[in-house]
């Protein structure tokens, strides 16, 4: 029996890593698709991706929530913020791809978790320990020094982290499953991603089946792109620890980051290098002070299970120790 949640672990590791391995080398797919502009690009996505989750639905035979969620007006309005705000992250993302700012479109995954932890400030009026503090102050002066070596504010990389921080705080509050969530967004963002295509297409500048068969499939395949990293992360995050998957999401980023320098050749003067170091150590003072309260919350619980278990032995003793012969 010890072997099997061994065996569940390594393999929700794995499923972390094909996830997140996916989302970092994801800057590698989207200028396959030129010469589709980053609009069509976004609109095949959304098309797409909700014929492959209807799919997955299907075959899994789960409906049921959908006819739940009809009856629930405000659950409603929460997927249509969500569908807004990952349709901006989707279209920005895109467009700084395959406009070679794959660097800048990096560092706002970098950022999202200071904007996730300032939102929860601001929205959910949550108290920070000092060293969230202190890692929020040098996220701040990050942006400050990377303002001036971009000449301005890297407002690729805020619009990527404020879009994904603002659809992890409704996606929170929904509580619906990964798939079901992305039927439901994907949903509302059909018909006008459609109308769109239509249009394109009625006025001649649609390169879906006009660039040939293999141009075709790898509009198609945006769906695949969109969904398998989503249920591979689905798979991890029942198997493995919030603490290891917090660690797992700087994979992502990093990969871009990497691609952006090594392999699209995108410029990074020491102004750059500086406003990332900082960011990077702003991001290990995080994981550290998560890392180190974990441990303190698993350690308290040990003592009070420990402390809990001897004053139950001593409950047990104490009738026999008092029983007269």
């Amino acid at each position: 029996m010890a072997a099997q949640p061994r065996g569940e672990h390594r393999i929700g590791l794995l499923n972390g890593f094909a996830a997140y391995g996916m989302w970092g080398l994801v800057p590698l797919f989207w200028p396959l698709l030129k010469p589709s502009g980053a609009v069509e690009i976004l609109a095949h996505r959304m098309v797409w991706s909700l014929a492959v989750v209807g799919i997955a639905l299907l075959v899994l035979r789960r409906w049921s929530w959908a006819g739940e969620l009809l009856r629930q007006p405000r659950k409603l309005g929460l997927i249509t913020v969500a569908a807004t705000v990952i349709t901006v992250n989707w279209g920005v993302y895109i467009w700084a791809v395959n406009t070679h700012q794959v660097v800048e479109a990096s560092l706002g995954y970098f950022i999202n978790p200071l904007v996730t932890i300032a939102i929860g400030v601001l929205l959910l009026k949550e108290r920070l320990r000092p060293v969230q503090w202190a890692a929020v102050g040098v996220g701040l002066a990050a942006v400050l020094v990377l303002t001036i070596g971009y000449g301005r504010p890297p407002w690729i990389s805020l619009c990527l982290a404020f879009s994904f921080a603002t659809y992890g705080l409704v996606k929170k509050k929904l509580n619906l499953g990964g798939v079901e969530s992305l039927a439901a967004e994907t949903a509302v963002q059909f018909l006008p991603a459609l109308a769109y295509l239509l249009w394109l297409g009625s006025e001649g500048d649609a390169t879906f089946g006009a660039e040939g068969t293999g141009h075709a499939l790898l509009l198609a395949a945006t769906g695949l792109v969109t969904a398998l990293p989503l249920v591979c992360f689905g798979a991890a995050a029942i198997r493995v620890p919030l603490s290891t998957l917090g660690l797992l999401q700087y994979l992502a980023p990093v990969f871009q980051f990497l691609l952006g320098v090594l392999y699209f050749g995108e410029a990074m003067p020491p102004e750059r290098w500086a406003g990332f170091a900082l960011v990077w150590l702003a991001l290990s003072l995080l994981t550290w002070d998560a890392l180190r309260t974990a441990r303190g919350a698993r350690r308290r619980l040990e003592e009070r299970e420990g402390t809990a278990a001897v004053e139950g032995l001593e409950a047990v003793a104490q009738p026999s120790a008092t029983r007269t012969p």
